[in-house]
């Protein structure tokens, strides 16, 4: 296969701010994705152009890509704004938008590449077709897909395939959302979701029964695809997104770290198919495991199972982290414990008390197999400990903890004239860079090789090592200073001849021909939430165009009887009483959860098998 038949992968990573974005590259990451100012699905990481652009010429000089979260619903009164915005973020250098809003597509704007969020919902060969399309360059994939169902999308489609591969999960299909809108009118398709979803809940049957109390039912744990890299790519993925612009950096440098290992161990062993998309190497100055970062337990989701189940952590919202020891007797502020770990003064622990509550503490010192802590504790015999918190990792990777760069190879040589020259090329490409400087020829009275490679190996300021070293000089003698200046041309040149070349991906042409998702019906849960989109919808065959529920003059905080989800995780499966089982017919229906004021009703679609679930009232 040739060289540039190689199918680029791409490990994205989340950015809450610049600094984090720029760990995210040095760490491995061949892409981010940060929030600007405005209109970002995450409304608490926001960022200046100013911000954006000190990430861009940073990302780019590792031909990594900065790609720009303008992925809310954007109402009539700020299409003006987002378009100011989008015009701004195209002037520094961003390589895509990511857009939930056809309105995007249908403003006067420079030529700036378009994916499509997973917001857009993307999890039907229907839609992604459709989406293909009209200008998107790259389909962000509905987290529910399975293997079987991502490859039938990749076959149908010619543009890359984006999906996550590790984080949080959202319970709901992504974009599709009303629950926090209709309890608290905050919505999660303006960058305000209040998470519903993490709160814990009574479970209600059909009798008036009370047969779960305070349970986080709707509460998945995090997604952790490490094991099946190669089978997403083999099925069509091309870029690998890790969830997580709320999150710090030491999240973010560890992630990023495990996934950037695993890729290229895969790359490396399908070098006549695959290819990195971004420069460079890293080299790591810790050990990098998920065990370490926060997490509510992992699941890899529907993948690779249609029916799977231990989806939900009922017990805890929060960090569970990793399994240590047990408790041996418990004394106020002293805990015996038995583990095979070694735990740290500071470390954060936690167990799961009678109840099921988790419950966290933190040690204050750890003498051999024992706990002492600050504040008495009663923790019965045989309790499992985990550690959600380890004090040594965290200081380890607030350190600096990694160093990325471009292998070069140089060669030196007489340019004649009374001249040498130096060429760079950036190891395993064709990319190279020239400079010539005038020189008083004189002969060496000692071998001079080792010396001037010494002079050509000090590329410490910038994102170069040397890897290779070519000198076809002979017995000539020239000054260091002479070779020090010739090294900084020759870099410069090549730093310059790089910008220039960089290449963009610019947004795709419409084609003609394509045909509109579902019927051409567009409902609320398409968000339409002004008129550009809902003019895109109408010339692309749409029959009806509803609001979104966020502009629709009916929609009220107290409406009944609303769908705010549709899920394809299943509570009844996940409690092991599926409707087509036994078990599940003795659980009467209709099933209500609870929490406080707010009452939500389940209903189960056993043929899609999907669960839907319907806001009743904010009750007081």
């Amino acid at each position: 296969m040739a060289k540039d038949k190689l199918r680029s992968i791409e490990l994205l990573a989340p950015a809450r701010n610049v600094e984090t974005g720029i760990q995210a590259i040095i760490h491995g990451a061949d892409a981010v994705y940060i929030g600007a100012s405005s209109h970002g699905a995450r409304s608490a990481a926001r960022n200046s152009i100013e911000d954006i652009s000190r990430l861009v010429q940073f990302a780019h000089k590792f031909d990594a890509k900065v790609y720009v979260t303008v992925n809310t619903i954007i109402y009539e009164n700020e299409l003006e704004e987002v378009k100011s915005l989008i015009e701004d973020l195209y002037r520094i250098g961003v390589d895509a938008l990511i857009v939930q809003d056809m309105a995007v597509l249908k403003l006067d704007l420079p030529p700036i590449a378009i994916h499509a969020s997973t917001q857009c919902d993307i999890q039907s060969v229907e839609k992604a077709k459709f989406l293909s399309t009209v200008g998107f360059s790259q389909l962000v994939l509905a987290r529910e897909l399975s293997l079987s169902e991502i490859r039938e999308i990749h076959s149908a489609v010619d543009v890359p395939l984006e999906a996550f591969v590790h984080g949080a999960l959202c319970v709901c299909y992504s974009g599709d959302c009303q629950a926090g809108y209709m309890a608290m009118h905050r919505s999660a398709n303006r960058g305000e979701c209040p998470q519903i979803c993490r709160l814990s809940y009574n479970l209600i049957d059909g009798n008036g029964t009370e047969i779960i109390s305070r349970k986080h039912l709707l509460s998945l744990k995090d997604m952790n695809r490490l094991d099946y890299l190669q089978e997403m790519i083999e099925a069509g993925v091309s870029s690998f997104k890790i969830e997580g612009r709320l999150k710090n950096v030491t999240y973010v440098k560890n992630v990023v770290s495990v996934y950037r290992k695993a890729l290229d161990k895969i790359i490396s062993e399908n070098s006549d198919k695959y290819k990195r998309s971004s420069l460079g190497y890293t080299e790591y100055y810790f050990e990098p495991t998920l065990d370490n970062s926060f997490n509510r337990g992992f699941t890899n989701y529907f993948l690779t199972d249609l029916r799977p189940v231990h989806l939900a952590s009922f017990d805890t919202p929060k960090s569970i982290g990793k399994q240590v020891g047990k408790v041996i007797s418990c004394r106020s502020k002293v805990v015996e414990f038995i583990s095979d770990q070694k735990l740290n003064n500071g470390d954060g622990l936690g167990f799961f008390d009678a109840s099921g509550v988790f419950v966290g503490f933190r040690v204050n010192k750890v003498e051999r197999n024992k706990l002492i802590l600050r504040n008495p504790i009663k923790i019965p015999a045989g309790t499992v400990i985990y550690r959600n918190k380890d004090i040594q990792a965290d200081a380890v990777l607030a350190k600096e903890t990694a160093t990325r760069y471009i292998p070069v190879n140089i060669m030196l040589r007489s340019a004649g004239n009374g001249r040498i020259s130096a060429t760079a090329t950036i190891a395993g490409t064709n990319m190279s860079a020239s400079a010539v400087i005038e020189v008083e020829m004189q002969k060496a009275k000692s071998v001079q090789n080792e010396a001037r490679k010494r002079v050509f190996s000090k590329l410490g300021d910038t994102v170069y090592r040397l890897n290779e070293f070519s000198d076809q000089l002979g017995d000539l003698f020239i000054p260091a200073s002479v070779l020090t200046e010739l090294r900084r041309q020759t870099i410069e040149t090549l730093d310059s001849s790089r910008t220039a070349s960089y290449q963009y991906d610019y947004r795709h042409s419409e084609k003609t021909g394509g045909i509109l998702f579902n019927g051409g019906i567009i409902t609320r849960h398409d968000n339409v939430a002004n008129s550009l989109a809902r003019q895109f919808y109408m010339e692309h065959g749409a029959v009806s165009v509803e609001q979104a529920l966020e502009v629709s003059a009916s929609s009220t905080t107290d409406k009944n009887e609303l769908q705010v989800m549709k899920t394809r995780y299943c509570l009844r499966r996940e409690m092991n009483k599926c409707l087509k089982t036994a078990e599940g017919k003795t659980l009467k229906g209709p099933l209500t959860l609870v929490s406080g004021n707010l009452h939500y009703r389940l209903d189960f679609d056993c043929v899609q098998c999907r669960m839907k679930v319907i806001f009743l009232s904010n009750k007081n």
